[in-house]
């Protein structure tokens, strides 16, 4: 699975999922400051997987279907430190490797998914 780390998603995050071997390119680096439908093409463009903290992602993916999306991994997690946000989501990313074509929230008591 190819990620796509939008610009709120933490280094901590991007550094734990690359070296779990993650293929995973970072908004931050690359673009910084692009809108979220230009997320969108950039995800779509090289089929990968929107790694955000974005609510509007889900909206532009289900709803305005502005882009088809490779799936979206929507983090909703309170009160941790970038480090155990880290490990945390590299361990739930590594748990499944059925998120593409889903869009999926992450939570720090549960995970929902729900197909595109």
């Amino acid at each position: 699975m190819k990620l796509l780390a939008d610009e709120n998603v933490p280094s901590s995050i991007v550094r734990a999922l690359e070296e779990e071997g993650y293929d995973i390119r970072s908004i931050r680096l690359d673009a910084p400051g692009i809108s979220g439908i230009e997320v969108m093409r950039y995800a779509h463009k090289d089929t990968r997987v929107i790694l955000t903290f974005d609510l509007d992602f889900g909206e532009l993916a289900v709803k305005d279907r502005v882009y088809p999306s490779a799936g979206i991994i929507l983090l909703r997690l309170h009160q941790m430190n970038p480090h155990q946000m880290a490990e945390y989501t590299r361990g739930v990313i590594k748990s499944r490797q059925d998120r593409e074509g889903h869009l999926s929230v992450i939570e720090n008591d549960r995970i929902r998914m729900r197909q595109l």
